[in-house]
Formats: C-alpha cells, structure tokens, sequence
C-alpha cells in the first residue's frame, strides 16, 4: 500500500529530469502569440475636409477614393452621424438635399474605379436658439450599404439646430 502513495512522486520526479535519461528535457518552444490582429485597410476610404463657414452656415466635403484594384459601384447618399469625442452618437437629425453650400445632384449610380474619387458635402447650421448647444468630434459615414461605418475626425458646431444636411455622392463640386 506504501509503494502506491509514492508511486506518483516518482513518476513526476521521472518526467522532471527526462524520464530518468540523465539529460535535461528539451525546452519547450512556442510560436510568438500576438495580441493584435492585421486588420486590412478597406476598400472604399472616407475622409474629410476642413470645415468652411458662411453667415452662421458650416460644411465640410467628404471624399470617398477607392483604394481597391476593383471598381466598386456605388449610388446615392452615404450614410452619416455626429459622434461626439468618446465616439458615441449624437441626436441630430440627417436630411438629403440641398443646403446652403451646395445644391443636391440627387442620387444616381457611380462605377467608381480604382483610385478614383466621389464627394458629398456635410453641412450645418451653428445657430443657437434656446436650450443645449451640439457639438460632434467626429463622424461616422458608411459609404454604401454593406460597408463598414468609418469614423472621420469633424468637429462640428450644430447649435441648437440639432440637424445636418447630406447631399448624395457626385463626381464634382457644382461651380
């Protein structure tokens, strides 16, 4: 009965020095365990440019390139929300159509090859009324549907307005 209590310690005293061979066990090798993942860079890149100002009126262009070795086919508005700087979105309403800075060329079907561009104009109000005045660090803007929502820094000084205007994407600024 006393050799069966002391059987295991052998056993792990036998593994411990290479199962009695006289030689250390051979060290244990593990491939690099990395915390963070490549993630690519997608397709369709949104950026925005700075922000131009008129009579209390704000509007930035978005431009979408295509960073693909593949045409990509989009139409229409793209899909916009202020996020303020922890990137939690605001309550502002989003309309399509014109507004002070530009005129809206309304929706209509792009093939857009690589490296070529398309652009859409965000623009605001900074009107203060009464009540709580927005402000947004960024926004968030899927291209088209079935993309991922990208969030580009815009600060954006909404009032009291609480609203934004989108036009749909075109090839060119209207003159």
């Amino acid at each position: 009965m006393g050799i069966f209590k002391a059987l295991p310690v052998v056993v792990v005293a036998l593994v411990a020095v290479g199962c009695g061979s006289g030689e250390p066990p051979a060290p244990v090798t593990q491939a690099p365990v990395s915390s963070s993942r490549v993630v690519p860079p997608p397709a369709l890149v949104v950026s925005a440019g700075i922000v131009e100002a008129g009579l209390g009126h704000r509007a930035s262009v978005l431009t979408l390139t295509n960073n693909d070795a593949e045409a990509h086919t989009l139409n229409g508005y793209p899909t916009v929300r202020i996020l303020d700087g922890t990137g939690k979105p605001l309550d502002v309403q989003v309309h399509h159509g014109v507004s002070y800075f530009s005129p809206d060329p309304g929706p209509k079907p792009f093939t857009l090859a690589p490296h070529e561009k398309l652009l859409s104009v965000v623009s605001w109000s900074a009107t203060v009324t009464s009540g709580d005045t927005t402000t947004g660090a960024a926004v968030g803007v899927v291209a088209a549907p079935g993309e991922a929502e990208q969030t580009v820094p815009l600060e954006t000084d909404l009032g009291t307005t609480g609203e934004i205007t989108v036009t749909a994407w075109m090839k060119d600024l209207p003159k």
